[in-house]
């Protein structure tokens, strides 16, 4: 058979596209850990089902010698493809051809596939390895960036948007991720910072390494800025693809439902007497979470930042929910500053795409200090407030222990439209704890005692049996019942049932105008 010059011209091309920068930096990349643009790919989507689009773009720059430099892909693969069968876009940049860095041309096939993406309502994932803007572009690969970060911008809470650093990002690249839902980092590969540790000497004399400056534990630890810290590439690919199956395509869509799985049956039993008789006394609240959700189900979200808060999914009766808990082992479950940022991004993440909301409290309260109150707690609490209060999704609050002061409003209250509020019979709902209350209140009697301590110890005595528990509030109506842990997980499937095809609204606004 007579061979045809067009179609062995087109299968060199698509050999030639596949092989990045060539053996030599593919190897390189190996050699660092790393994974090539394409295995990425090939870990991150169901086994044969990525198609690549714009395989043969090339730059279009003749400075300083890249007219005789050029790559089939221009350091970028971009296509779609299905994770466990649902559709997503997905960019990966290829350090192999100039350090994968964005051209005008990079940028371009990153802003089709997010055109795409928001056309059809449809995630998209962005893998970012690259040295940042390709410097012999000048100003056409930063428009690139703002080509970029406006997409992201529009994107935002209409189709979900997640980012793997899984190399360098550094200066105006950063921001991409910044704007995006989560962001996963790969430890002792990837790093993100504005400025490197160059630029810091020079400016700060502060000696630091990459790492140390925008390593994977700097960023999931200290700056709150990632939310998922892994060991490779790999564990990261497949995270995300855990993280994918708890997540609706876009904001019309319902969560996912999957088969419901009880709970372990020693943690579900563990419940009846997890929370201590002494509220000084802290515990797990993974505990009770795990206890109530289907098994093996809660998947945590930035574990190491903010740990006085939990946030992550879960399933319960097979559903999808995002999870919020106060941690009584760290702070004893204060609010502060960071945990205030972290559950509400995390609320307003679920909110945006209909993922209804447990809230799991024990919350004695705000963090004092000057730290705090300097660092604007007022502000960046009254954002985690906010939050639940603009939250339509169905909201149910489950309060385990303390529900002190202004946190408990704060904490999904059912005066800010939560949808079902329950109590164990071991809550305390009061404005502050019993000693602090005795102090205030009876301030004077304790100083004339002639036994100031015995006296103290009597009122609190008096204070505890008159205002530590649910059955105030239960009066009031402000909770809707008190409940047996051992019953939590079985009314809260039913509440989330009655509630599945809950109608609210938010008054005619151009948006808001939150406290940032």
């Amino acid at each position: 058979m007579e061979s045809n010059p067009k179609i062995e011209r087109l299968l060199k091309l698509r050999e030639e596209s596949l092989k990045g920068g060539g053996e030599a930096r593919i190897e390189k990349q190996h050699e660092k850990g790393k994974l090539t643009a394409r295995e990425r790919i090939d870990l991150l989507l169901d086994k044969g089902s990525f198609e690549e689009i714009d395989a043969f773009v090339t730059h279009r720059s003749t400075n300083f010698g890249l007219d005789k430099q050029k790559f089939l892909g221009d350091g970028i693969v971009t296509g779609y493809g299905t994770i466990n069968g649902r559709p997503v876009y997905v960019f990966s940049q290829d350090f192999t051809v100039f350090g994968g860095s964005l051209s005008e041309a990079h940028a371009e096939k990153m802003c089709k596939i997010m055109d795409m993406a928001m056309k059809n309502g449809i995630p998209v994932i962005g893998l970012n390895d690259s040295g940042g803007a390709r410097i012999q572009e000048g100003v056409s690969s930063l428009g690139g960036y703002a080509e970029v970060f406006w997409r992201n911008s529009m994107a935002s809470g209409v189709v979900p948007q997640i980012s793997a650093i899984m190399g360098p990002c550094a200066g105006g690249a950063v921001y991409s991720p910044a704007l995006t839902d989560f962001i996963f980092m790969v430890e002792n590969t990837s790093y993100m910072f504005v400025t490197g540790p160059n630029v810091v000497k020079t400016v700060t004399h502060e000696e630091v390494t990459s790492e140390e400056l925008g390593g994977s534990m700097t960023h999931n630890s200290k700056s709150g800025v990632a939310h998922f810290s892994t060991a490779n590439d790999a564990v990261c690919l497949q995270e995300i693809r855990k993280l994918m199956s708890y997540i609706p395509q876009n904001c019309e869509e319902k969560v996912p439902m999957i088969e419901s799985k009880e709970p372990d049956a020693s943690k579900a039993a563990a419940l009846e007497n997890l929370v201590p008789l002494n509220p000084n006394k802290p515990y797990d609240m993974h505990d009770v979470i795990e206890g109530i959700v289907d098994k093996d189900s809660f998947f945590e979200v930035q574990k190491e930042y903010a740990e006085n808060i939990i946030v992550g999914f879960a399933r319960l009766g097979g559903r999808s929910v995002g999870i919020v808990a106060n941690q009584p082992l760290q702070l004893a479950g204060v609010l502060g500053i960071r945990s205030s940022l972290k559950g509400a991004r995390f609320v307003r993440f679920c909110d945006a795409f209909n993922i209804p909301l447990v809230v799991f409290e024990d919350v004695p309260g705000f963090l004092p200090g000057t730290d705090q109150e300097w660092g604007g707690i007022i502000k960046h609490g009254a954002k985690l407030l906010y939050a639940f209060c603009e939250a339509t999704v169905p909201k149910m609050t489950v309060i385990t222990r303390k529900a002190y002061g202004g946190a408990y409003d704060v904490m999904n209250s059912k005066h800010i439209r939560a949808d079902y509020n329950v109590a164990w019979p071991t809550a305390e709902i009061a404005v502050m704890g019993t000693k602090g209350a005795v102090e205030i209140i009876f301030r004077k009697e304790i100083g004339k005692a002639e036994d100031p301590e015995a006296k103290q110890l009597e009122l609190e005595a008096e204070y505890t049996e008159e205002f530590a528990h649910p059955y105030r509030a239960a009066a009031r109506g402000y909770i809707d019942d008190v409940i047996l842990p051992s019953e939590t997980r079985e009314k809260l499937i039913k509440a989330f049932e009655f509630c599945q095809h809950k109608v609210d609204t938010v008054p005619k606004k151009k948006h808001d105008n939150l406290p940032l």
